[in-house]
């Protein structure tokens, strides 16, 4: 197949593309930077021109939308950036699929359960009216209805899968990324960071998530959604107790807290689905995700043992 991977230079995306092309798949992939790469275009996805020139260009028969701005503060701070990015690039897709005809794969996320506090099921959207707690939680939400809109519209082939805190070797720190990734990059470097202990995660570690993602294709049907999770329920506390003994440090530069605003304290996805449709097998626990992370992180920012 000749495949699109939007946001092809983010932590999934980037994965994602390596190993689809070692499936080998003919990949392209965009994202807002210029870069060398054979296969690779320069494109802001809220630009529907942009979009238009490289679907003119090329002639693909799947799309994975991964680009988005990601995180419930980074949403915040940075909310022209994401609604733009998220919503109206998501539209601007959606029109060039209506036109062109390639199938799509979206990449949603597990905030979309917002405060539901029960086994995070996929049909649970359906069936009860959830308060998303944040504007990026929105968005996504927003996006998988303008993609189901689409679909009873003109036609539109996709499915969606919403993903539960994905964590892993290729996410570079910054204040909004993944909780293991900003509590690790700080325990390295001996910042303090925040815990908070009323809080649960399934967090996935990046290798699971991208065979999910690259098993898909083959699995295709249209309008289904699926949850993509680790299998380890933890609470925060736990993983940053793990990160420290690791290190062989302390807790002191750490602050407890018992619940961030505006976010879901507990999170408990059912992954039943993924697993008959998808053959999907997580694999990797947090007593190997985690040390593979603290090494990528220490090579990346040349650390030392």
């Amino acid at each position: 197949m000749k495949i699109l991977v939007t946001g092809g230079k983010g932590v999934v995306g980037s994965s994602l593309v390596r190993e689809l092309r070692a499936q080998g798949e003919q990949v392209w992939a965009c994202d807002l930077f210029h870069s060398h790469e054979n296969n690779y275009y320069r494109c802001d996805i809220s630009k529907f021109r942009q979009l238009q020139i490289l679907f003119e260009k090329e002639e693909f028969d799947l799309v994975y939308h991964l680009a988005a701005e990601f995180g419930r503060w980074n949403g915040e701070d940075y909310y022209e950036q994401m609604w733009t990015t998220n919503a109206v690039g998501t539209k601007n897709l959606l029109r060039l699929q209506e036109q062109f005809g390639f199938r799509m794969i979206f990449s949603s996320s597990s905030e979309v359960y917002g405060d539901y506090d029960g086994i995070m099921a996929e049909e649970v959207m359906n069936e009860v009216a959830i308060k998303q707690m944040n504007d990026y939680a929105i968005s996504k939400w927003a996006n998988e209805m303008q993609i189901l809109n689409s679909a009873l519209m003109a036609g539109t082939q996709t499915v969606r899968v919403r993903l539960f805190n994905t964590y892993g070797p290729g996410e570079f720190y910054a204040p909004y990324r993944s909780a293991l990734c900003v509590f690790i990059y700080r325990a390295l470097h001996s910042l303090p960071y925040t815990v908070y202990r009323q809080h649960q995660r399934t967090s996935l570690y990046i290798d699971d998530c991208i065979r999910a993602l690259a098993s898909i294709p083959d699995n295709f049907k249209a309008g289904e959604v699926y949850n993509i999770a680790g299998i380890e329920l933890h609470d925060m506390k736990s993983v940053s107790d793990m990160i420290l003994d690791y290190l062989g440090q302390d807790d002191s530069l750490v602050t407890y807290k018992d619940e961030e605003n505006f976010t879901t304290r507990v999170k408990k996805p059912d992954i039943s689905k993924a697993v008959k449709d998808l053959n999907y097998q997580p694999k990797t626990l947090l007593e190997e995700g985690i040390p593979a992370t603290i090494q990528w992180m220490r090579e990346t920012y040349q650390l030392g043992k």
